[in-house]
């Protein structure tokens, strides 16, 4: 069944800050000097639109404490750079990363914000020597510039894939070298990755992101995690959402999405990280 409300606040998501960052994450507020676990992740962990998501599941499914540190179109970039990392992810006993896109994120060609990491800002000149004719201030967000060049030529836009996959890698990996361990890697999304150099029919979330890339990152992390959930007949089952408000909530993974996550990490994050002190 879908919950729909009028007004803009359809869920109250108990806003919250940690530490000394700037952004704002899924409440409600979880203390930090007890042991817990971290979520690290993009819109789909925080859960626009959901009830319950799949971190909180997996707090009480393992009767263990679980800070969502997903925050709206936030990235490694956005992590990396905001003191979240350190003062609190690093902390926690296991760190639970969602795979997000290899889109959104500074790379070679473009840069984005910091803290949005879907804003496109600029090209860099490499770009522009690929793109002769395209305007890029006609672009706000990276999706939209991905889905345009994508357009342009099969040979072209491989060869802009090819330079964000390896910057993803690269990103991620310093990413978990600063997380330190043990960390596991959530692939959530309503497709399993595709085989390394398989050309995506579309831009579906992980944008670019095949099993060539996890594997390259298997060294470094305790564990990958997929949960694969395809959307119901309705797309927005379950959701709760405002009536202006259901394009967006079909875009992104329901409850059954949520839940598929969180029977698959609950026992991973349970056999990880002891019940000691927080470090």
């Amino acid at each position: 069944m879908t919950y729909e409300y009028p007004g803009a606040g359809a869920l109250d998501y108990q806003p919250c800050r940690y530490g000394r960052s700037k952004l704002v994450f899924r409440g409600p507020s979880v203390r930090l000097d007890v042991p817990y676990d971290v979520a690290l992740g993009g819109t789909e962990t925080y859960g626009k639109f959901i009830a319950q998501p799949f971190a909180a599941q997996v707090g009480a499914k393992t009767g263990r404490v679980m800070l969502n540190l997903g925050g709206l179109s936030t990235g490694p970039d956005c992590w990396l750079h905001d003191p979240i990392l350190p003062e609190v992810a690093v902390r926690a006993r296991v760190k639970v990363v969602q795979v997000t896109g290899a889109h959104n994120m500074t790379n070679p060609l473009y840069s984005v914000h910091w803290r949005r990491n879907d804003r496109f800002l600029a090209p860099t000149p490499a770009l522009r020597r690929l793109y002769p004719e395209v305007d890029f201030t006609d672009f706000a967000f990276t999706g939209h510039l991905l889905a345009v060049l994508r357009l342009r030529g099969r040979g072209r836009f491989e060869e802009l894939a090819g330079v964000l996959r390896r910057n993803w890698i690269a990103r991620m990996g310093e990413l978990l070298a600063r997380l330190g361990g043990p960390c596991v890697l959530l692939w959530m999304a309503r497709q399993p990755p595709l085989p390394p150099g398989r050309t995506p029919p579309g831009l579906d979330d992980p944008v670019l992101v095949d099993a060539g890339m996890l594997a390259a990152l298997r060294p470094r992390v305790a564990a990958v995690v997929e949960a694969v959930a395809p959307p119901p007949a309705d797309p927005a089952e379950g959701m709760v959402f405002a009536p202006l408000e259901r394009a967006a909530a079909e875009g992104l993974p329901g409850p059954c999405a949520h839940r598929a996550a969180a029977m698959a990490l609950s026992p991973v994050v349970a056999g990880l990280g002891g019940e000691g002190d927080v470090c």
